[in-house]
């Protein structure tokens, strides 16, 4: 099997799919057994956390082999580098600290994107010009402007990238939307988006200090303004600035509001309007808002989004999901499942309720994950704190 059958039979195209369909399975079980000479060779650039996820999950696959790593900092780099040694018992034939080398690598196939959000366009756009093909951990990228030249990229020179957008994939989730889809909820007026996240903290104010030995601070703010190096603005917290990333709402939300878009079957709203700001931690040392209400109005519905760091009460009794609002009843997903909440007029529901129907492979991807990433990524995806 060569790299591109392997691609497009594990669904790593554009619209989102993922490899979860086939966890679980082995490859050589469905496609046969795959020459050493014929892998598929992939590389990961960012090592520390998503990054290194979705390179585990890949391995997870005979068809696979990892022949070179990218990190800033040189910990996480041999930490990762001796981590994929014990899980294949081969060593990283390459370690590198600047991206370019990666590109510039013959051998690789493959891409894994996994740094921090202001660094996923020109990774991608250059893997592709080289003929690589590119999986990129949400968001796609931080501006409009840097996604449309992702996808000319990708379209230009015939690659398949792919955004981890992982929810896609998952079956409770397309259950879901077929009903949706199935008209029962009646006219759907509304769909209640929102991710309440208790388990995230203030993060308190730090000065600035000197750059880490081993890490390359200027290749870490690339394209970013130059700053002095703090703590708060580096790896997992450098979410909550804008000049690296969008906050919750691009953290969670390119997963909730994929899925509001997704049940409509709608692209963009006609109008947008948002209010928020740092109210519950007004002193401390993030940018993003830590409540912020978001409302996308469309022809005949809205999409609200609604979220907040520090608190875990949020719709539905729970702290992320969706609810599509229709005329006869409401359904309310997350990514523990999803249910029916009939609409009820004078004391009589007009339509059955459908008790909780439980995600199976959800744990599958919280045992993938927690096995391999710090405890605070494993809880922002729902695994129980160890």
């Amino acid at each position: 099997m060569n790299r591109r059958t392997f691609m497009q039979k594990t669904g790593l195209i554009m619209s989102g799919l993922t490899l979860s369909p086939l966890i679980g399975k082995s490859y050589s079980s469905i496609y046969g057994q795959t020459a050493p000479s014929n892998k598929v060779k992939v590389a990961l650039i960012g090592c520390r956390s998503m990054g290194y996820g979705d390179l585990n999950t890949f391995l997870d696959y005979p068809e696979t082999e990892c022949v070179a790593l990218c990190d800033v900092d040189d910990e996480w780099l041999n930490k990762r580098a001796a981590d994929v040694e014990k899980k294949t018992g081969k060593k990283v034939p390459h370690l590198y600290k600047d991206w370019r080398r990666v590109i510039d690598n013959k051998d690789v196939d493959v891409v894994i994107i996994g740094t921090p959000d202001h660094w996923h366009c020109l990774p991608t756009v250059w893997a592709c010009q080289a003929g690589k093909d590119v999986y990129v951990e949400k968001p796609l990228s931080n501006t409009i402007e840097e996604c449309n030249l992702m996808e000319k990229a990708a379209r230009k020179y015939n690659r398949i990238v792919q955004v981890g957008q992982w929810q896609r994939s998952d079956p409770h989730w397309q259950d879901a939307m077929q009903f949706v889809h199935s008209g029962q909820l009646g006219k759907i007026r509304t769909v209640r988006v929102f991710s309440y996240q208790g388990w995230c903290p203030s993060i308190p104010v730090k000065p600035d200090e000197a750059v880490p030995a081993g890490v390359d601070y200027d290749m870490w703010l690339g394209p970013a303004p130059k700053r002095p190096f703090n703590r708060n603005r580096f790896h997992f917290t450098f979410r909550w600035f804008w000049d690296y990333a969008g906050g919750l709402m691009t953290d969670w939300g390119v997963h909730l509001l994929d899925y509001a878009l997704y049940g409509m079957n709608v692209t963009a709203p006609e109008s947008i309007m948002a209010s928020g700001g740092k109210f519950g931690y007004p002193d401390d040392a993030c940018e993003t808002p830590d409540l912020l209400q978001t409302i996308y109005t469309f022809k005949d519905f809205t999409v609200m989004w609604d979220h907040a760091i520090g608190i875990d009460d949020g719709a539905y009794g729970r702290n992320h999901g969706l609810g599509f609002v229709g005329e006869n009843g409401t359904l309310v997903i997350d990514r523990g499942g999803w249910e029916v909440i009939p609409e009820k007029v004078n004391g009589q529901a007009r339509m059955e309720a459908v008790p909780l129907k439980k995600s199976s492979w959800r744990s599958k991807f919280v045992r993938i994950f927690s096995t391999s990433t710090p405890p605070s990524i494993t809880r922002r995806y729902g695994a129980p704190a160890s």
